[in-house]
């Protein structure tokens, strides 16, 4: 499918998904996150890819924030009705049964950084730039910010970004936790799919269990998360790919996994 925001190119088992509004630093509407949202939908569903990378198209923005202009018509009714929207789909890209992977380039701020913290790893350019400036138009996070900042960085520098709309470059955002790695600007992608391809050549179900075993864990005490974890790992050993896992390993050979 064509979409008018969003690019997507395919390499192997890797997805490169382009939020494609760079004259705008690639800002948010309800048009661009239900674009967004159908192409990861498509992904999730695709057999071939196994991982996906969401950048942004440019070097100056990954995503700038939400469409201040798109924003400024908006009623209170259909200013919660664009907050849901945009919940749902970074919720969804949360849970994507495969792992996805944000190339920071540039800002993430506001619903930038709300998007990048929806995905599983974090890795930022060394011109990034990260924050949640609402307060600064009297506003506030309104798609999942102030929830995942909590649980990614602990709560009193989340309430301080939220609170001074403060930016922090990449190298501020790997000391709180906020990034997992900082490269240079050229390296960006290169990187990630030098990472993707790591991940892409593991058992595809052994990792999307994983994330499934991470996110809902989240949500439950210690010993329901544990026997969690238990279930889900004895369902690894009803996979073709469990054997053939161990098979590589014993015979000293790399496995060949076939995502069942």
């Amino acid at each position: 499918m064509v979409w008018k925001n969003i690019l997507v190119e395919t390499e192997d088992n890797l997805a490169l998904v382009i939020i494609n509004r760079p004259k705008l630093l690639n800002a948010l509407d309800t048009e661009t996150l239900g674009e967004l949202d159908e192409a990861m939908t498509e992904l999730a569903v695709n057999p071939a890819i196994r991982v996906i990378i969401l950048t942004g198209a440019g070097d100056k923005a990954f995503v700038a924030g939400a469409d201040i202009k798109f924003m400024q018509s908006l009623d209170p009714l259909q200013a919660r009705d664009f907050a849901r929207h945009g919940q749902q789909v970074f919720s969804r890209i949360e849970n994507l049964p495969k792992p996805v992977i944000a190339a920071v380039n540039g800002f993430a701020l506001g619903g930038g950084c709300e998007l990048a913290m929806a995905c599983d790893i974090r890795v930022a350019s060394e011109n990034a730039k990260f924050g949640q400036p609402e307060v600064n138009l009297g506003l506030m996070a309104g798609f999942g910010g102030t929830q995942r900042l909590t649980r990614l960085v602990n709560p009193g520098i989340a309430k301080e970004i939220l609170f001074t709309a403060d930016q922090y470059d990449a190298q501020a955002a790997l000391r709180i936790g906020l990034v997992n790695h900082v490269v240079p600007s050229g390296e960006l992608i290169d990187f990630c799919k030098k990472m993707a391809g790591r991940i892409a050549a593991k058992g595809p179900v052994a990792v999307r269990l994983s994330k499934e075993a991470v996110n809902e864990g989240l949500e439950m005490d210690m010993e329901k998360a544990f026997i969690h974890e238990a279930d889900l790992f004895a369902l690894t050993f009803t996979t073709a790919d469990h054997a053939e896992g161990i098979e590589a390993f014993l015979n000293k050979r790399k496995p060949a996994f076939k995502g069942n």
